[in-house]
């Protein structure tokens, strides 16, 4: 979390990178990269990074300034009543 919005997270083996729509179809051609699902839905903005997508610092630190970038463009989810 940061500034209170989901922003970059690990799902099993996975880096969960919320990334925004505008970034995806980019992001999705770099290896180790794949679209997001939950329960069989497609999560537009989000993608899974695979070890293979974060070998090099370089690589990992990529993801990470993504993530950094989009979060102030993110709307915060809706506090349960």
């Amino acid at each position: 979390m940061v500034d209170g919005k989901m922003c970059v997270g690990v799902v099993k083996d996975e880096m969960m990178c919320r990334i925004g729509e505008d970034a995806q179809a980019a992001a999705l051609e770099r290896s180790g990269c794949r679209e997001m699902d939950f329960a069989g839905k497609p999560m537009k903005g989000y993608v899974y990074v695979s070890d293979e997508g974060m070998r090099s610092p370089v690589d990992f630190n990529y993801w990470i300034g993504l993530c950094l970038k989009h979060n102030p463009e993110a709307e915060a989810a809706k506090k349960k009543k």
